[in-house]
């Protein structure tokens, strides 16, 4: 009677193994290395556009960089937050309607941003007039960065940020790796975009009045790529 107890015994504790023994499924393995590539492929769309307003300052003042940065890291942080609660009820409409806004924003921003370049050609005889000289027209016309300026912009380029949070949700990664993700993106975002800004304004030295025309055409191109490349047109 004994032996045949141990036996029952024996099959119902392989039928209930203890869960401590047992492997932990629901984070998928997502290296650190791997978290670093990605966050280089989602900053490519700040830096692009941290380059673009580098040409369009010339000479930026380091508040006005870090401030651009800083909200440029802190939105790709933020949208994959964002991304990963809403995959909980609303993932298809995330996926299929950030591309369009983030199009939308760039287009309208970049639109305005070749228009300025237009009407400071035609302001050019006047600064010229006044002794200001091209540098010192390009410099004169150089206003400090505002919400109303940065805001769209980290939110267009950080909007497919909130795609991949998305799938941070799909993959079921727990909160301690959905914050070391975000971490790395958006400290990564704000290195690059740093830089980025500095480097555009060198070149910006170089073009002179045609720097804001070029750099809203990159915002026009970026948001157009984004857009293609959700409707399958670039592969």
């Amino acid at each position: 009677m004994d032996e045949t107890f141990d036996q029952l015994m024996l099959v119902e504790a392989s039928a209930y193994p203890d869960p401590l023994d047992q492997p932990d499924e629901r984070n998928p393995s997502v290296t650190i290395a791997e978290l670093i590539v990605l966050a280089f492929a989602l900053a490519m769309d700040a830096v692009a556009v941290s380059v673009a307003q580098g040409l369009r300052m010339h000479r930026p003042r380091w508040r006005d960089a870090l401030f651009l940065a800083g909200a440029f890291g802190l939105f790709q942080a933020v949208m994959p937050l964002g991304g990963w609660v809403l995959s909980f009820w609303f993932a298809g409409v995330v996926s299929a309607a950030a591309p369009w806004i983030a199009f939308v924003l760039l287009a309208v921003l970049g639109g305005l941003m070749i228009k300025e370049s237009f009407s400071d050609d035609d302001d050019e005889p006047a600064d010229a007039g006044a002794g200001t000289g091209t540098a010192g027209g390009a410099l004169a016309a150089y206003a400090p960065l505002t919400l109303a300026v940065v805001v769209p912009l980290a939110v267009a380029t950080s909007i497919d940020a909130a795609a991949v949070g998305v799938t941070f949700g799909v993959l079921d990664m727990t909160v301690a790796a959905v914050v070391q993700a975000v971490v790395i993106i958006g400290v990564i975002t704000f290195a690059l975009s740093l830089v980025a800004v500095f480097v555009g304004s060198r070149v910006g030295e170089r073009l002179g009045t045609w720097a804001e025309l070029v750099g809203g055409v990159i915002l026009v191109l970026i948001g157009l790529r984004i857009l293609l490349d959700h409707l399958g047109v670039l592969g």
